[in-house]
């Protein structure tokens, strides 16, 4: 039977994604499981895993490809045959699959002859490189250096619109001639539109090609911006306890637990509580409502080589400062190292974004969309403050950081975004050398 494979969803706010590279060729028999293709958002890099276990018979996203989640991406005949099936069905059913690429699970398909399963972005089935040639001559099917698409993908058409690029004019270079996102930036990039300026390289200047990922972050920066009405508070946290603790314990953690104690483990724990006891920071807007999410799931910010990507620590306000330290050891590690599975991606409803770690001391950080609100911890710095000692107020040195909050203001208002600040700063300053947090 043959079964449509699509590119799964990743997250509320990752709608669509790069082929990287195909890790199975048509004819090749594939396990449940088993890695099938690279994937890359401006989230993570990924293996998408085989939903069953078959023969890959035909591939319809080509690698470097900008393609919709959820739509089809690969076909594979698992060998089931439907309940429902019959002699006399096969035949129709065989040669439509031939002749029709497979639906679009998330989108209308744009009309035209080569326009294919995922919103118009890819071309008919008989166009596929396993198809055998006398199935093309058959069906009329020109080769893919002369066929050209007659319908463009909703990402293809509003970037086109975006930059005065008629598209008209670009030659494709996908599957069946089909116009790309790739072909239409390109044409920006070269100036190659008469209806757009002319990209100028002065004496000096490098002009440097955004990899794939580095765009979708743009992109991704670019609506957040566009679409949330971004409002900003920080305060300042004596964190002078929190360090020693840290001091006094982490050759014990180090030594008992196998994992370097930092300080993100500790925050984590307490910027979890503080969701829990102010939920509208852990709430997104969709379509004029506010919705309220149960599970505290946060996202952490991890720079890694390819780019900014958000692992998830799940379930955040259930665990120790132990088991936070564990799961952000282990998704740091696989995010660092490009290793980040589907799971790690999904369910973020808050961000965790230590800008300390390199050296800034103040930000206002942009939310990941369409989440409600992102905080930065700032750098740990030593400074003289007023303190008061018995009643009276003195000078000591302190350990001192700033934490900033960016919040989606039609959801959080300034009093709501000073609650959870200050249960932030009161859960950082209530560390101190008698704390047991493991």
């Amino acid at each position: 039977m043959a079964f449509n494979i699509e590119l799964p969803h990743v997250g509320e706010s990752v709608t669509e994604a790069v082929i990287g590279k195909w890790l199975k060729s048509p004819g090749d028999q594939v396990e449940k499981y088993d890695p099938l293709v690279e994937v890359i958002t401006d989230k993570v890099n990924m293996d998408v895993p085989s939903p069953e276990s078959g023969i890959l018979t035909k591939i319809f996203a080509v690698e470097g490809e900008t393609v919709l989640m959820g739509a089809v991406i690969a076909e594979m005949d698992t060998g089931k045959v439907e309940a429902d099936s019959s002699s006399n069905q096969t035949a129709p059913a065989a040669q439509l699959s031939a002749e029709t690429p497979p639906p679009n699970r998330i989108g209308t398909l744009v009309q035209g002859a080569n326009v294919g399963p995922t919103g118009g972005e890819f071309t008919d089935t008989s166009l596929s490189a396993e198809t055998p040639s006398n199935t093309s001559s058959a069906s009329g099917s020109s080769t893919p250096s002369t066929t050209r698409q007659k319908g463009f993908s909703p990402v293809v058409t509003r970037l086109a619109a975006q930059h005065g690029v008629d598209l008209a004019t670009l030659v494709g270079t996908g599957l069946g001639g089909r116009v790309t996102k790739k072909d239409v930036l390109a044409a920006v990039d070269q100036g190659s539109n008469s209806a757009s300026p002319t990209t100028v390289s002065l004496d000096g200047d490098e002009i440097i090609e955004p990899s794939a990922i580095r765009r979708m972050i743009a992109d991704h920066m670019v609506k957040s911006m566009s679409e949330i009405p971004h409002a900003w508070s920080a305060v300042e946290v004596d964190v002078t306890g929190m360090v020693e603790w840290r001091t006094q314990n982490k050759a014990k953690f180090q030594s008992e637990h196998g994992i370097h104690l930092t300080y993100l483990p500790i925050a984590l724990a307490v910027v979890a509580s503080a969701l829990k006891a102010n939920p509208r920071l852990n709430s997104r807007w969709s379509d004029g409502k506010i919705i309220i999410k149960k599970s505290v799931n946060i996202g952490v910010a991890v720079a890694a080589e390819e780019g900014l990507v958000v692992p998830v620590v799940h379930d955040a306000n259930e665990a120790n400062v132990v088991g936070l330290a564990q799961q952000l050891d282990a998704i740091v590690s696989r995010a660092r190292s490009g290793n980040m599975t589907i799971s790690d991606a999904q369910g973020g409803t808050f961000t965790l974004n230590n800008t300390g770690s390199l050296g800034s001391v103040w930000g206002g950080a942009i939310i990941n969309h369409p989440q409600a609100a992102i905080l930065t911890t700032e750098a740990i710095v030593k400074r003289p403050v007023v303190i008061s000692n018995n009643g009276e107020d003195v000078v000591a040195v302190r350990s001192m950081m700033n934490i900033c909050l960016s919040f989606d203001h039609r959801i959080v208002d300034g009093a709501e975004a000073s609650e959870f600040l200050q249960a932030v700063k009161n859960g950082l300053e209530a560390v101190n050398l008698e704390s047991e947090l493991a």
